[in-house]
């Protein structure tokens, strides 16, 4: 099976691909050892086209395939759409457009919650795929046959998957669902966190501000670090050692040597040295300057049994319109409708969720319908005022 290694024949090939309407893409890459994902493979097809594309051969400039990736009369076809994006955004500086991710659209037309890949193939072509490459180290050359049988094939397949996908949208008249989900999917902020916004990853309650000024100035400083060498997060500093020091609050090297999260020795290192001064320059930091951990909203009244209503409704609503449950509405967005009600600033009050399942949501936390069994199921039914 031929890779594409030069210049010429990578040009050659994006010229057929921007005749297409759509082409199908996916990426092989390595990112364990590092920050930044590392491409090492490109598959891309299109109905009578179809490519493999090696990004680490010597000379070979990738701006063809990120001119394709910008085209506005091309459609780029993903399943699950998230990385590939990142790397093109992270290579190229630019984001896909448009985008049609065959995972959102499955579960916009109830193929179930975050269907895997090869089991849209099965459901939708009867094909059963080889997945024995699935972890390949994509680095190492050549590659061989069956690795790149196995790659192409995440494209070839995708093609099927994609018509039959658009077909049902239409069909169900839901295309306009799916637009508003890649709105979200290509909006640049999605791939371009702030540094100083590196905090929030962390699973941390904390109360002091003391501790919170810690905890964003170290955070901000790891992911800074870890972008700087292109390590991972945790190669730098784990999240466990953050929180260590957000709670100790070492300010020099013996205490920062006593942390059981760190390892031995390594305070004595130039990076801990940098860390240090980080902490007490947050430390230093003028109390009423200091951040303040957001507060829980009080939970209302009889909330927690409006939610489990809530959860009721929303699986009748989603086995009604066909939709996997967790694409009308997350955990947090129930628990917030039955706590604040209309106030809650949340995606099921939005866009196309609010009509299919918002408005009835707001209806029963207002004891405007109610729900019943009746005839060995469960219905929706007008509470008459």
């Amino acid at each position: 099976m031929h890779v594409i290694t030069t210049q010429s024949e990578l040009e050659a090939v994006i010229d057929e691909f921007e005749k297409s309407e759509f082409v199908t893409v996916d990426t092989e890459f390595i990112r364990e050892t590092t920050f930044w994902p590392e491409l090492c493979l490109i598959q891309i097809a299109s109905p009578g086209v179809t490519a493999l594309i090696d990004p680490l051969a010597s000379g070979i400039d990738l701006k063809p395939f990120f001119a394709l990736m910008a085209n506005e009369a091309v459609t780029k076809v993903f399943h699950a759409a998230r990385q590939d994006i990142e790397i093109v955004f992270h290579l190229g500086g630019l984001i896909p457009h448009p985008v049609f991710d065959t995972q959102v659209a499955a579960m916009v037309c109830g193929f179930g919650d975050s269907v895997s890949y090869d089991q849209l193939v099965q459901r939708i072509t009867g094909k059963q795929l080889d997945k024995s490459s699935r972890f390949t180290d994509w680095r190492h050359r050549p590659l061989s046959e069956k690795q790149l049988v196995y790659a192409l094939a995440d494209v070839t397949h995708l093609i099927d998957v994609y018509q039959h996908l658009k077909v049902e949208l239409d069909r169900e008249n839901r295309a306009h669902w799916l637009n508003e989900e890649m709105d979200v999917l290509t909006a640049r902020e999605t791939y371009d966190p702030k540094p100083e916004d590196a905090w929030k990853r962390l699973k941390m309650r904390l109360r002091k501000p003391q501790e919170l000024a810690v905890v964003q100035a170290v955070s901000t400083w790891r992911e800074l670090e870890a972008r700087e060498r292109n390590v991972p997060r945790g190669r730098v500093l784990k999240d466990d050692a953050i929180y260590e020091i957000a709670q100790q609050q070492p300010r020099d090297v013996t205490a920062l040597g006593r942390l059981r999260t760190t390892p031995k020795g390594w305070e004595r290192s130039s990076t801990a040295t940098a860390l240090l001064e980080v902490v007490n320059k947050a430390l230093a930091m003028p109390r009423d300057q200091m951040p303040r951990a957001p507060r829980a909203p009080q939970q209302a009244e009889g909330s927690n049994a409006a939610a489990e209503l809530l959860k009721v409704l929303l699986r009748i609503v989603a086995e009604k319109e066909g939709v996997a449950a967790k694409v009308l509405a997350t955990s947090d967005d129930i628990d917030r409708i039955a706590s604040e009600g209309d106030a809650a600033d949340v995606q099921a009050l939005r866009g196309w969720r609010q009509e299919v399942f918002g408005k009835q949501a707001l209806r029963l936390v207002r004891g405007e319908i109610g729900i019943k069994f009746e005839n060995r199921k469960i219905a929706v039914f007008d509470i008459e005022g």
